[in-house]
C-alpha cells in the first residue's frame, strides 16, 4: 500500500485551516495543522513534509521568520513552500516571500482549485523521489551484497534484477508523464527544476542498475539521492 504525504498547514487562525482542509481533502493525502511558526518548525522535527502551506501574517514567528528557520535546516531546507497572505503589498513584498525560499506566494483570496493543483504537483514530485529512494536502496543492497541473494530471499539474483528494473521502469514512467504535464500547464519554475532533478537521478540509477547485467564489469556506485 503507498504511504500517503503529508501536507504542512501552518495558519493562526483556526478557521483559514478549517478552509484549507476542506480544498485540500480531495487529495486524500495526509494534512497536519500548525497553529504557529514554533508548531510548524516542532511538527518538522519528526515527521517528513510533501509541501508546507505557510501564512505570512501570523502573530510572533511569521511566515518570513518560520521559512528562514526552514530553510537552514538540512532536514527541511529541500521541502517547497508555498506562502499565503491576506495582503499585497507589491512586487516587493512578493520579491520578500521568494527570496525566504518560497516557491510560490498568492495572494488570499485565492482559486481553491488553483492553489489544489499547485499542491498536487508537490505531492506527486514527492512521492515520486519516495519511490525513488526506494529503488535506489533496494540496488544498493544488491551491490553490497556482490550480486548474491539477500539473506532469506529465495530468488536469484537475475530475478531480483528484473524486478528492480521493472519496478525503476514504472517510476520512469510516471516521471516522464509528470514532466510532460508541468510542459503543458506552463507550471511553476520551481516545480519543472525539481522534476529535472527527479529525472536526472532516475537516469543515474537506470545506468547504475544496467550496469549490474551479466558481461557489463563492475558496478559503479550508486548515485547520491540529495
Amino acid at each position: 500500500m503507498v504511504q500517503k504525504a503529508k501536507i504542512l498547514l501552518v495558519d493562526d487562525r483556526p478557521e483559514n485551516l478549517l478552509a484549507l482542509e476542506a480544498i485540500l481533502s480531495a487529495l486524500d493525502q495526509t494534512l497536519v495543522r500548525a497553529s504557529s511558526g514554533e508548531e510548524a518548525l516542532k511538527a518538522l522535527l519528526t515527521d517528513d513534509f510533501a509541501v508546507i502551506l505557510l501564512d505570512v501574517q501570523m502573530p510572533g514567528m511569521d511566515g518570513f521568520e518560520t521559512a528562514a528557520h526552514i530553510k537552514r535546516r538540512e532536514r527541511t531546507r529541500d521541502i517547497p513552500i508555498i506562502f499565503l497572505t491576506a495582503i499585497n503589498h507589491g512586487p516587493h513584498h512578493t520579491f520578500r516571500g521568494y527570496a525566504a525560499g518560497a516557491v510560490d506566494y498568492i495572494s488570499k483570496p485565492f482559486d481553491p482549485w488553483v492553489l489544489r493543483a499547485k499542491v498536487s504537483v508537490f505531492v506527486e514530485l514527492y512521492m515520486k523521489n519516495c519511490q525513488l529512494r526506494e529503488q535506489a536502496a533496494l540496488l544498493r543492497l544488491q551491490l553490497e551484497g556482490g550480486g548474491k541473494a539477500a539473506v532469506g530471499d529465495a530468488r536469484e539474483p537475475a530475478g531480483l534484477l528484473a524486478e528492480l528494473s521493472a519496478r525503476l521502469a514504472a517510476v520512469e514512467e510516471q516521471a516522464e508523464a509528470l514532466s510532460k504535464q508541468l510542459d503543458d500547464e506552463s507550471a511553476d519554475a520551481a516545480a519543472v527544476a525539481t522534476a529535472a532533478h527527479l529525472e536526472r537521478k532516475l537516469t543515474g540509477l537506470r545506468r547504475a542498475l544496467d550496469a549490474l547485467e551479466p558481461g557489463t564489469g563492475n558496478p559503479p556506485s550508486v548515485p547520491s539521492q540529495n
